[in-house]
């Protein structure tokens, strides 16, 4: 096992049945990197994402995160990672404040913490005048937002992101990535699954997941090179029209 690493994992399997959801995935990913975790819809990142947050046993593998062994250490994996996911996670009929409150104190947060990080936050992200509103009242982009910040709240270790910009209108991508460079600079390792292409270009490095095993693994920068790509598009559908398995 490694422990130098945020996340490490080899030959990661996930068998449902006769059925290989992840089939034998090995990869690591260094401390305060954006890693992005890409592959079309059935490839496996979910579940992979799923058994690295401590939310579902492996069939067979070695995997740590945040040095926390994956099989016999979940409980303190879940509190030193982040989760957002692709759909919207925050309560709708709670304000902006009660959602940082709860959240927070579901990740151990001390209350007095809690009350002078809240409204620096709140101020950070322009919501002050929103902050008593109801959080189904918000733009989507402003929800997806203030669930990135509930996620790092805690300063945890790792923070998974599942798509986390679905739905969002360009500019709001943007400002979402600007925050995603900032956690990343203040320590925090960002794991990204994302649709948008475009996107993989602003990670450290991009792991391509087909039908549950990884197929590369490197720098947009190489990954364009190796397979004469002009854009991680490109490299993406060389890989994809290889994939038996879909939706």
């Amino acid at each position: 096992m490694k422990k130098d690493h945020a996340i490490y994992a080899k030959d990661l399997t996930k068998k449902f049945g006769d059925f290989y959801a992840v089939d034998k995935i090995s990869f690591a990913v260094d401390k305060g990197e954006i890693f992005g975790f890409l592959g079309a819809n059935g490839a496996g990142k979910t579940t992979a994402m799923r058994m690295l947050s401590g939310l579902s046993y492996p069939t067979s593998g070695q995997a740590t995160v945040a040095g926390f062994d994956v099989y016999k250490e979940q409980e303190p994996i879940k509190k030193n990672i982040g989760y957002m996911s692709q759909k919207f996670s925050l309560y709708e009929n709670l304000t902006i404040r009660e959602n940082i409150k709860f959240f927070a104190g579901v990740y151990g947060v001390p209350t007095k913490v809690i009350k002078e990080k809240r409204e620096q936050l709140i101020l950070d992200l322009g919501m002050e005048n929103e902050a008593n509103k109801m959080v189904g009242a918000l733009p989507l982009g402003w929800k997806q937002k203030l669930a990135f910040s509930v996620a790092i709240f805690h300063e945890p270790q790792i923070v998974f992101l599942d798509e986390p910009t679905g739905g969002v209108d360009p500019i709001t991508r943007r400002q979402f990535w600007n925050m995603i460079y900032e956690a990343s600079e203040r320590g925090i390792t960002i794991f990204v699954t994302t649709h948008y292409m475009d996107e993989s270009e602003y990670c450290d490095r991009v792991s391509i997941m087909v039908d549950g095993k990884i197929e590369a693994l490197d720098t947009p920068k190489n990954l364009k090179a190796e397979y004469n790509a002009d854009t991680m598009d490109d490299v993406f559908y060389q890989l994809a029209r290889g994939a038996k398995r879909g939706d």
